[in-house]
């Protein structure tokens, strides 16, 4: 058998943009043959795949997985639309969402070192290399929210119908009774839907970090500035708008989507009576596909010069 250099590795990653462990298995099964390397690496779909990996991928779905005791939410990203219609596709965000749930990653770097939840004898990075290659766009797994209810706790969900945004929300109860009752879990969901809604950022407004606070305390000084306010009453009017600010990044103190003369306190007040104990929102989480992902914008007529000119 030929013997493998580094250099030898490093050239055909160099040229093929294929992972070392591809090139380096690549170059062992063509006898070290780097033209033969290439067709392997060809045929496997590989190196296709790896030209890819550059590509913006804003567009896929959140893969879902929730239970009475453990939820998660995966977004799975691919460059179209029309691929995050693909059954494939739509399969892969499926079982990243079981893969996550079950081997409990610490964050998606040793995800994707990790054997495959459908088949242990793959790495997760090698699954998405091959659907890749099937698909013929690129494919990342961008992050993942995952949690265990504490005790006493119960999880709620919601997953729009589009499939590109979902909540997870965390309730804690007095008693496993009341996190299991039919109001609670109720409850916990409605309140997926109000994050999906209305984007908060915090639970309360005791989550608002102090630079946060500061920075919006400027910008309204500034604006009672230039409006010429007296500073005597700038207190009193910061007072006020800070509370508006509240109502809308904390949860608890938004307007429920349902009844606009009810905050979202009150709720879960309400339904905390009913089952004959304080409820508190422990945690959420809410993502959105491609939230954050600049996309780079195109130019069909630039491309169609482009392709004309090169003929």
């Amino acid at each position: 058998m030929a013997e493998i250099s580094a250099t030898m590795v490093k050239d055909l990653r160099e040229k093929t943009g294929a992972g070392m462990m591809d090139c380096k298995k690549a170059l062992a099964e063509s006898g070290g043959d780097f033209t033969k390397a290439e067709e392997w690496l060809r045929k496997k779909g590989i190196s296709k795949a790896a030209s890819k990996g550059s590509r913006v991928a804003a567009e896929g779905l959140i893969g879902a997985l929730v239970e009475p005791r453990l939820g998660v939410l995966v977004e799975v990203n691919c460059e179209t639309d029309f691929v995050a219609r693909n059954p494939d596709f739509v399969a892969l965000t499926t079982e990243a969402a079981a893969h996550v749930a079950k081997s409990n990653p610490a964050d998606v770097a040793a995800m994707l070192e990790q054997g495959w939840v459908k088949d242990s004898a793959k790495k997760t990075k090698d699954v998405l290399t091959e659907k890749v290659a099937k698909i013929g766009e690129n494919i990342t797994v961008r992050r993942f929210v995952r949690y265990e209810a504490q005790a006493n706790s119960a999880l709620g969900a919601y997953v729009h119908s589009n499939g590109r945004l979902a909540v997870l929300v965390e309730l804690g109860t007095p008693s496993e009774a009341a996190a299991r009752s039919e109001d609670v879990v109720s409850l916990a969901k409605e309140l997926a839907m109000q994050v999906a809604g209305v984007k908060a950022q915090y639970v309360s407004r005791e989550q608002v970090p102090a630079d946060v606070l500061e920075k919006e305390k400027e910008i309204y000084k500034a604006e009672l500035a230039a409006a010429k306010k007296p500073e005597a009453i700038w207190d009193k009017i910061l007072q006020g708008k800070l509370e508006k600010f509240y109502e809308g990044v904390c949860l608890v103190d938004q307007i429920w989507v349902k009844d606009d003369k009810k905050k979202i306190k009150n709720l879960v007040g309400e339904v905390g009576k009913k089952v004959g104990g304080e409820l508190t929102v422990r945690r959420f989480a809410r993502l959105e596909v491609g939230e954050g992902i600049e996309k780079k914008k195109e130019d069909l007529a630039a491309e169609v010069a482009k392709t004309i000119a090169t003929a």
